[in-house]
């Protein structure tokens, strides 16, 4: 194991994490963070100059960077919220929320509108707001800015009025506004505003307004989730995902799970929360990849074509995050058990949509207790050399 001498002795200015989102399943995430705290002494800052982070994700982000002063006293404020969490303090899952909801949208159905508007979501999701009004305090990401302890935040969303990725970002040094295709990074100062349209995923969560534009969950349109890190100054990243194992090491020639029924609503919910989360980050550290093989092979192309080589370690889950959620169902609502049961999603096939929603104390503690001892082999391993 790494001395944590060693680890606070190294310049982390230019070492990036950063925090694909996954609803509940970020809870691992705090598990791997943990570990690398105890790597911490007492008092030390975060070990990562950038953060940056989508979705569940970025809210995490916004956590670390306000506790970025002190990371190990940060990491354990930070557990106990994960480890204490329940699904009402981020949507109202009472019988009475459910049963306006479908009757709202029923009524639209009826009524073809013209009587009854449509629901802005499925899920009332203003609990969430309430929550992270007592939890996440941001103008201490100011700070922690001003202080040094962090060099760069970004938290991304995507915007419906304009179809492009939005990064809002702010960093210690002067870090110039950007536009690429289909995706732009803002200066600005975080609201929660920020952290709530990072993490309205489409049709459950309700979009947010912000400066006019309305936005959604920050992965959807977030083709490239490493670039944030990139501009920011990155030159090493260390990526905590949260894809299965099953996916990440599945061989093209794997032998096919053949089902004897047509996937269910809950089923094919499931599978697109999972693409949403999850495809971009896979995807844009395989190019990365293919960038680092082409700068060793050819020198000129950093020396005159302005790319560098970017050191990227991941960690993935050593077991099955949907597979986890079976001990805890009867931890739901009975509302919420009723709703998942009436989409297909209770049973093994339903897993993946539970696993993003599972927003309860005994299955959020269970994925720190796996992100920690996944953490502690990922030292061993040189995560941080």
């Amino acid at each position: 194991m790494h001395g944590s001498q060693t680890l606070v002795a190294k310049d982390t200015r230019r070492t990036a994490i950063i925090l694909p989102g996954g609803g509940a399943r970020s809870a691992y995430q705090v598990g791997v963070l943990k570990a690398i705290s105890t790597q911490v002494p007492p008092g030390a800052p975060l070990p990562f100059g950038i953060v940056t982070g989508t979705s569940a994700g970025g809210i995490l982000t916004a956590l670390l960077a306000a506790h970025a002063q002190d990371f190990p006293a940060g990491m354990v404020a930070i557990e106990r919220f994960w480890r204490n969490f329940h699904v009402n303090l981020v949507f109202d899952a009472s019988l009475g929320a459910m049963l306006r909801s479908g009757a709202q949208l029923l009524g639209t159905l009826l009524s073809g509108g013209s009587l009854v508007p449509p629901p802005r979501a499925f899920l009332d999701t203003s609990p969430l707001r309430h929550t992270l009004e007592r939890h996440v305090n941001l103008a201490r990401i100011r700070q922690s800015l001003d202080q040094g302890h962090v060099q760069g935040v970004a938290i991304s969303a995507s915007s419906y009025s304009t179809g492009r990725s939005v990064t809002f970002y702010d960093s210690a040094a002067e870090v110039p506004e950007w536009t690429r295709a289909w995706r732009c990074g803002l200066r600005t100062e975080f609201g929660l505003d920020h952290l709530l349209a990072s993490a309205a995923v489409p049709l459950i969560f309700p979009p947010v307004h912000i400066d006019g534009e309305w936005f959604g969950d920050g992965a959807m349109r977030h083709t490239a989730p490493l670039s944030p890190a990139l501009r920011l100054g990155a030159e090493k990243i260390v990526v905590i995902g949260l894809r299965d194992p099953a996916l990440v090491d599945a061989a093209p020639t794997a032998p096919i799970h053949r089902l004897p029924l047509p996937p269910s609503f809950g089923q094919l919910l499931g599978y697109m929360l999972d693409a949403l989360f999850m495809d971009g980050t896979q995807s844009d550290l395989e190019r990365l990849g293919r960038l680092n093989d082409a700068v060793m092979h050819d020198p000129a192309l950093s020396s005159q074509g302005g790319l560098r080589y970017v050191d990227a370690k991941v960690v993935y889950p050593s077991a099955s995050l949907s597979a986890l959620t079976t001990p805890h169902l009867r931890e739901m609502p009975t509302s919420l058990r009723v709703l998942l049961r009436t989409l297909g999603a209770r049973n093994v096939a339903g897993q993946k949509l539970i696993s993003f929603l599972l927003f309860e104390s005994g299955y959020t503690g269970a994925l720190i207790d796996l992100g920690y001892a996944d953490g502690l082999v990922a030292l061993q391993g040189g995560l941080l050399d």
